[in-house]
């Protein structure tokens, strides 16, 4: 790697006219990547799959840099948002600084406004952040798409109040410090918040003292916002948790089968003439998973399984689904997923934490060998195998190559009862 980014960072001094023949006026964009790539070059190997894929942006960006128009300002935002993700400081001072030249060169982008308006947020410089997200939506003409940004919008105006309504407990030297910890990072606002309310339980009497217990309250509010952004319904429509038990019942004396993901699959299933979507559409449940188009069919169980670094950026969880099963590891990631991207009144029944990782979890399967690259189908089918309460499991469409791994097509193949290439089954009970 040492010598592939070496390699890149020539490539970026010559575009930016350092160390060869003179070239127009380079972009600060392209002179700040190369600064970045030298620091990392001179500090080692990568350490992180983030950092790897900044490197390949700034890459792509370099490329992009002789061609001019749209695709060098989407390579730009790119760079800025892979930048974002690596999560190092230096990282998020680099994706600040993009997000400030993106916004100069095209002053009505909203990708750019709400690349600035993280980046800012992540810095914790929030009243800035809040300026940029106000900018990004003046411009966003898509309200379901502004939504999130709004409810950042609100959940940093009421991190300033809870610091403002614990201040106002504290005059003097202690209010000032919880005041300017709302444009301070995240891990210094935690810790002086903390260490006064520490300070603060040990010298008035601990939490006999009504005010005390009003600066607890306060800084309980304060950490919950900080570590966990605002949902927009905390109760998801009336979504209710569904555990082992639970969707064991939803299963039990049914009908079940699960449709593969592919294009030829859809196509037939949505032909009104066709007889595959007739033979689905007799059973009692039906089970997708993954991306779900916005017009498929009925989808009685979801099964998604959480990927790369950052799984909570993905798009919203919202084609309706009676019951939605979120696979993943770790816990935290999880929650932060489900937080960010189950949507309201798009599912009756959420998978709860006992379901998140059937296969490894000693509590439930408990079966070594199958790692992270397990598809969410396979996963899902063994779940539904290993509760033994369906009165009919069948596969659809799995016989068409790339829809299970070589190890899960032998699982199925020792345990098929019947197989029908007409109709594209397998049937497992």
């Amino acid at each position: 790697m040492g010598q592939t980014l070496t390699g890149l960072l020539k490539a970026v001094r010559a575009r930016t006219g350092q160390g060869g023949t003179p070239r127009p006026e380079p972009t600060a964009a392209l002179r700040l990547c190369g600064d970045y790539l030298a620091d990392l070059a001179a500090g080692g190997a990568l350490g992180d799959a983030g950092r790897t894929g900044l490197v390949s942006a700034i890459g792509g960006l370099t490329t992009a840099s002789g061609t001019g128009g749209d695709g060098l300002f989407d390579a730009l935002l790119r760079t800025g948002q892979r930048a974002l993700e690596a999560g190092g400081e230096a990282e998020t001072r680099l994706a600040l600084d993009i997000a400030v030249e993106a916004t100069a060169l095209r002053s009505r982008s909203k990708g750019a406004w709400r690349l600035r308006g993280n980046a800012l947020d992540a810095l914790g410089r929030r009243d800035e952040a809040v300026q940029a997200y106000e900018r990004h939506l003046a411009l966003q003409q898509n309200p379901a798409s502004a939504e999130d940004v709004r409810r950042r919008i609100a959940a940093l105006k009421d991190l300033r109040a809870c610091l403002e309504e614990a201040a106002e407990l504290l005059p003097g030297e202690d209010g000032t410090a919880l005041r300017a910890l709302h444009n301070a990072p995240a891990g210094q606002a935690r810790t002086v918040f903390a260490e006064i309310v520490r300070r603060h339980t040990a010298e008035g009497g601990g939490m006999a003292d009504p005010a005390v217990r009003r600066l607890t309250a306060r800084y309980a509010a304060y950490r919950r916002l900080l570590d966990r952004d605002r949902m927009a319904d905390p109760l998801l429509g009336g979504a209710e948790p569904v555990g082992v038990s639970g969707l064991r019942r939803t299963v039990a004396g049914r009908s079940v089968c699960l449709v593969a993901g592919a294009a030829r699959i859809a196509d037939e299933e949505r032909d009104p003439d066709g007889p595959l979507g007739k033979l689905i559409d007799g059973y009692d449940l039906v089970v997708r998973c993954d991306a779900l188009p916005a017009a498929a069919p009925r989808t009685d169980v979801h099964a998604v399984t959480l990927r790369g670094d950052t799984p909570w950026t993905g798009p919203a969880w919202g084609h309706r689904a009676g019951t939605r099963l979120v696979f993943g590891d770790p816990l935290a990631h999880w929650r932060r997923s489900l937080r960010a991207r189950l949507a309201a009144g798009a599912q009756d029944r959420v998978g709860d934490a006992s379901l998140r990782r059937p296969l490894d979890d000693p509590a439930l399967l408990g079966e070594d060998g199958w790692g992270t690259r397990t598809t969410t189908a396979f996963t899902v089918l063994r779940l539904l195998y290993f509760l033994d309460a369906a009165d009919r499991l069948d596969l659809i469409g799995f016989g068409l190559p790339g829809q299970l791994l070589p190890r899960e097509r032998e699982w199925v193949a020792a345990r098929a009862t019947h197989e029908d290439e007409t109709e594209m089954r397998t049937a497992l009970r």
